[in-house]
């Protein structure tokens, strides 16, 4: 039975498509009796059953080592295509990240979304999200892996305009899909240089042709920014970022996934290649740039945010920036573990969040306040997932910071600083938007606000259950180093680095209405991060108006220079007819004639050629 489930593990993505398509009948309207409620079971069951599955694939394995499925689907001459799915501990482990943070996520939406007219088609787009984050992370191919990344860009487009009526909820969904488009798009040139000199796109072949790639130094540059840049935009990383901010616009469950195994999916592809990488230490270096720029900058800007939403999806780009660091300098452990903790953390905050915006309609931080009387379990979710995303021993991500801190201490000083800062400004956030939401007077929108139903609280109770016990897993799972190896220095650095983000945080003054400071430098700095660093202004004065600039000289190039061209040559051809018509005598002398004076000029530019 056990090599059965294990055999049939090319079934763990087909859930997740199976639930969608089986819900199609209610998403399209075509069952309209019954409500909506079935599309969203059948979902719940589909995920149930692929969580399911791919545990009992991961005990099978975790003392018998990794498998691998190859399932040919396209075989002509000497091109043989296959679907390539690796079952290996660490790849069920992100599957069952998935399919229980996705689990928990569609509970959570019967509530949230419970009186929304579109209900079934949100499951299926669900179960379409799910489908292609399960392939991504159990996938041995790149070809398999880019080509299921474009389903989780389209799977994102559709959510996020999934309320299609308010116009700023279609800016959004576009801005999202084509800011990754443009990774996706490098990614794709670089697959198909890397399956041309390497000769295949499975994972473990790729392993074997780097340790002798034969690439000039250009080449090799040119391959690592190219795979790079696929993950840059999944991942919200600058200067591809400013799609998840937008993204916000879409129902919150599905940010939930976004904020925490969606962006996950690209980084794993990226901890993936990072074998590959390594022939360009040019690439290298651009992801700890990359990563270092939105790791501090995405933790500044969130500091500056009124939106709820908005200021917890800059942070995800600030940890992610962390991810990159730690690629970067290759350490792919340190990556896995903050993947992992700050993705169940980050999971927990936005679904109190959620609860929030669901009981108050509001979700801007300055008409907020007083919520920890009238909804103490959302309150409670909030502190938990507060205290596993900083460095707080002994929960989740103070482990992750620990590791990355403790390598990169000796030899990159300054990458460790940025550890540390990141840690003390997401503490520092945190108390803010804590401060803001749950303590203070009732504004006008909290004075009646009531706990959330049982659909959004028992989520929430469980994943704050989860994050308390996560040390405990990782101590199952020997991820915890023992205690002669835990590096004091770098603990107590970690602990005070959160501790004075959480006393700056409770000691800054907050005005409710968060005006802008009567100091000029103040309200610079203010006006810098609450825009981003004004950084879609500079797209619009840079990449937007050179893309308007070529368009436009394209068109008129087109217009009056090609076109002009193709008219003259139709217009000469039309005036010569006419002209000709008129020399139609009928008398054979005169063509006569005009075929010798033709013959004449012929001959007489073939002999002055051949002078």
């Amino acid at each position: 039975m056990t090599q059965l489930f294990t055999q049939t593990g090319w079934l763990l993505p087909g859930y997740g498509l199976l639930g969608a398509a089986l819900a199609l009948p209610w998403s399209v309207g075509w069952v309209r009796r019954t409500g909506p409620r079935p599309a969203a079971y059948i979902n719940i069951l589909m995920t149930v059953l692929a969580f399911a599955h791919g545990l009992l694939i991961f005990r099978a394995i975790w003392n018998s080592g990794s498998q691998d499925l190859a399932f040919t689907w396209f075989s002509f001459s000497d091109l043989h295509l296959t679907v390539d799915f690796e079952l290996s501990v660490l790849n069920l482990g992100a599957l069952e990240l998935i399919t229980g943070l996705s689990l928990l996520a569609q509970i959570f939406a019967l509530g949230y979304l419970e009186k929304d007219w579109a209900l079934a088609r949100f499951y299926s787009l669900m179960g379409f999200f799910e489908a292609a984050m399960s392939g991504v992370v159990l996938s041995g191919s790149l070809f398999v892996s880019y080509s299921l990344l474009e389903m989780l860009t389209l799977s994102t487009y559709l959510l996020v305009g999934f309320w299609y009526a308010q116009p700023l909820v279609v800016t959004a969904a576009r801005d999202a899909f084509l800011t990754k488009r443009i990774g996706d798009v490098l990614l794709f040139m670089g697959l198909i240089v890397l399956a041309a000199v390497a000769g295949s796109l499975d994972f473990n072949n790729l392993y074997e042709w780097v340790k002798d790639p034969h690439l000039s130094p250009l080449a090799a540059t040119l391959l690592g920014l190219a795979l790079i840049a696929g993950p840059v935009g999944k991942c919200a990383q600058f200067p591809l970022h400013l799609w998840l901010d937008e993204a916000m616009e879409g129902p919150n469950p599905a940010s939930i996934l976004r904020n925490s195994v969606v962006v996950t999916c690209g980084a794993y592809v990226l901890i993936r290649l990072q074998p590959v990488i390594v022939v360009s230490p040019i690439a290298l270096d651009a992801l700890i740039i990359i990563g270092t720029i939105t790791a501090v900058g995405g933790s500044l800007v969130a500091l500056a945010q009124i939106d709820i939403k908005r200021t917890f999806s800059y942070s995800t780009s600030a940890y992610l920036g962390l991810v990159f660091i730690a690629v970067g300098t290759q350490w792919p452990g340190v990556a896995f573990m903050l993947l992992f903790t700050h993705a169940v953390a980050k999971a927990l905050i936005y679904m109190s969040v959620g609860g929030i915006i669901l009981t108050t309609n509001n979700q801007n931080l300055t008409e907020l306040g007083g919520l920890w009387k009238k909804m103490p379990a959302t309150t409670l979710a909030y502190i938990v997932g507060s205290l596993g995303m900083v460095g707080l021993l002994p929960l989740g991500c103070f482990w992750g910071f620990r590791l990355g801190i403790d390598f990169l201490w000796q030899d990159s000083p300054l990458l460790a600083g940025v550890f540390l800062l990141v840690n003390c400004l997401t503490a520092f956030n945190l108390t803010r938007v804590f401060r803001l939401v749950y303590l203070g007077g009732s504004q006008p929108k909290t004075r009646r606000a009531p706990e959330v139903a049982w659909p959004m609280a028992v989520p929430m109770v469980t994943l704050s259950l989860f994050v308390l016990l996560i040390p405990a897993v990782m101590f199952k799972m020997d991820l915890l180093p023992p205690l002669k190896y835990l590096n004091l220095p770098v603990i107590a650095a970690l602990v005070l680095s959160g501790a004075l983000g959480v006393a700056a945080g409770a000691i800054t003054p907050l005005s409710k209405s968060l005006t802008r400071s009567m100091s000029r430098p103040l309200r610079i700095a203010q006006d810098l991060l609450a825009y981003d660093f004004y950084t879609e202004k500079l797209y619009r004065l840079t990449v937007v108006w050179a893309v308007d600039s070529m368009a436009r000289f394209s068109n008129w190039f087109d217009r009056y220079v090609v076109d002009g061209i193709v008219n003259g040559i139709g217009l000469f051809s039309l005036l010569g007819g006419e002209s000709l018509k008129y020399s139609i005598t009928g008398q054979s002398q005169l063509y006569l004639f005009t075929v010798i004076v033709g013959v004449g000029l012929i001959s007489i530019l073939i002999t002055w050629n051949l002078w």
